[in-house]
């Protein structure tokens, strides 16, 4: 997999992407609430594919809570994975890069998500938001700080979700547009490992190959190793530095940054 920080911000560039090109688009014209709630469950979104590892680091975000449900989630993976693997699949036990690493997956958290916001925008949401907020803490600062306590993601989560639910108070977050940012955060996160030396096997079940757990991957000298130079000295910094330029572009199609409208952050 990518490491953390890659994959968080590339959480985000796919929300700030998606939502600055469909901005003239009926379905892409958010409000600045709206819009803020979806970067932060895009980017948290981008680290959930990797709760089926109980020994990540995300994993540990929320402490035995977290923990619990990795282990709860590898078992899941595992059983898929033995139960739908052809002949030329590896014999591995598919709890990591397996069911959560699928466009099955995505799908159906972005559903989940949909649901849940619809269904409550006075509790589900900040719930949604905090479990959220914490993995993007925890996948941003790990690097940073990897000895961050359960505590400390607690406390930042809390003041992040009480800072979003705030200014959403008075504008209702788009439940449709929650789900979409849970999907998109997915898909960045099995982009990112798919451009590692394993792959990613996003398109399961459909069988390529001989194989229905096929790691998606560019060819191998596209390919980079986790933490290497090539991510740390060059993916990153641009991954990064594209997230914050399309946020502002997308922040500014839904007429949050009024002082910004004389720049043109976003020449398409």
């Amino acid at each position: 997999m990518s490491t953390g920080p890659t994959h968080a911000m590339s959480g985000l560039l796919a929300w700030s992407a998606v939502t600055a090109l469909a901005s003239s688009h009926p379905i892409g014209q958010l409000s600045p609430q709206s819009w803020a709630v979806g970067a932060v469950l895009a980017t948290g979104a981008a680290l959930l594919p990797d709760l089926d590892h109980p020994g990540s680091t995300i994993s540990r975000t929320f402490g035995a809570l977290s923990g619990g449900l990795s282990a709860g989630i590898n078992v899941v993976s595992s059983f898929v994975y033995r139960t739908t693997r052809l002949k030329k699949d590896s014999k591995r036990d598919g709890g990591h890069r397996g069911l959560t690493h699928t466009l099955v997956f995505a799908v159906i958290a972005a559903l989940f998500t949909t649901a849940v916001v619809q269904n409550s925008q006075k509790w589900a949401l900040p719930a949604l938001m905090f479990v959220f907020a914490g993995l993007a803490v925890r996948g941003i600062l790990n690097d940073w700080n990897p000895k961050q306590d359960a505590l400390m993601i607690t406390v930042v989560s809390a003041g992040v979700t009480w800072a979003m639910i705030a200014w959403t108070s008075r504008t209702n977050a788009s439940a449709a547009a929650c789900g979409i940012a849970v999907g998109v955060g997915c898909f960045a996160h099995y982009v990112g490992d798919a451009i590692t030396e394993q792959g990613c096997p996003m398109l399961w079940p459909i069988p390529i190959m001989g194989k229905t757990w096929f790691p998606v991957a560019p060819p191998k000298i596209m390919r980079m190793k986790t933490g290497g130079v090539v991510e740390m000295a060059i993916v990153g910094p641009v991954v990064t530095i594209l997230s914050v330029w399309l946020g502002l572009a997308a922040l500014q199609a839904t007429g949050a940054l009024p002082f910004l409208d004389w720049v043109d952050l976003l020449p398409i």
